[in-house]
């Protein structure tokens, strides 16, 4: 990967922070910064020393949506003079945007996004391929698509209904209204609404540091787990985790977490 120009990565103590950084376009997403994206996940999940993600938006606001000029260039692929040349390309690059932003739910180790400002379009597609979600008071979540006389295509019309409920989804497309970071956290949305933007990222950097102090292998079966579940019936969970386990439970991280109870101390796991 080079060095991307459109997001700021630092690593400190386990945790990765991954902050959009377009302030001056709030955030939204141009082509850069999607594939910039998918190339910092993967290398930061490939790397062991980091445990834990941060996703956030440098600036006033989270993101406010794929940027306008890159939507243009997506009409113009799709005017080829052959009708179904250009639809098939088009198509090509959807699937490639999608795997943009599956690459973050893809990512083994936990991303927590923290959302201030505007969170729409294309932003709220990468909040809820995170983890966790976290929120400021100021926060603004909008399902913008049918606004623009689309429908939503990478990822969001499928992830949010089994976050929040297919009513709600529902509401929140058709009518495309804002939902504010205190109704997001009544709809578990968002898993925590803090008072403002300081707060919020102090409260979710106690936790990416909680959570980097964690066994790294029992996060990733975890995550993998509950990921695999949603996506299969309960009998297919049951085959999976045994599986998992078969093969990740008598690990030297269960030993050290078994000591570490015993004399009372926090554990100390292996990258």
């Amino acid at each position: 990967m080079g060095e991307p120009t459109t997001l700021a990565v630092d690593v400190d103590g386990g945790v990765a922070r991954v902050r959009l950084d377009r302030p001056a376009s709030a955030n939204a997403m141009n082509r850069p910064m999607w594939f910039e994206l998918r190339d910092a996940v993967r290398v930061l999940d490939a790397d062991p020393s980091v445990r834990v993600l941060v996703v956030s938006g440098n600036g006033k606001h989270f993101c406010a949506g794929i940027d306008l000029e890159m939507l243009g260039e997506l009409r113009g692929a799709a005017g080829d003079d052959s009708r179904g040349h250009g639809a098939d390309e088009l198509r090509r690059t959807i699937l490639d945007l999608q795997d943009c932003l599956t690459a973050v739910e893809r990512c083994r180790k936990p991303v927590i996004a923290a959302v201030h400002g505007a969170c729409v379009g294309a932003g709220l597609d990468l909040a809820v391929a995170c983890d966790l979600r976290y929120a400021s008071a100021d926060a603004r979540f909008v399902l913008k698509e049918v606004d623009m006389g689309l429908a939503a295509d990478v990822g969001v019309l499928q992830r949010l209904p089994r976050i929040v409920g297919e009513g709600v989804a529902r509401e929140m497309a058709y009518t495309c209204r804002p939902v504010s970071g205190t109704e997001a956290a009544a709809l578990r949305l968002v898993n925590e609404v803090l008072d403002d933007p300081a707060t919020l990222e102090t409260r979710v950097g106690e936790l990416a540091r909680e959570l980097a102090a964690k066994s790294p292998l029992a996060l990733r079966g975890t995550k993998h787990a509950i990921t695999y579940a949603r996506d299969h019936t309960i009998a297919d969970g049951l085959e999976q985790i045994a599986t998992w386990n078969s093969g990740q439970l008598l690990s030297a991280d269960l030993d050290e977490a078994l000591a570490a109870f015993a004399e009372k101390r926090p554990g100390s796991y292996r990258d």
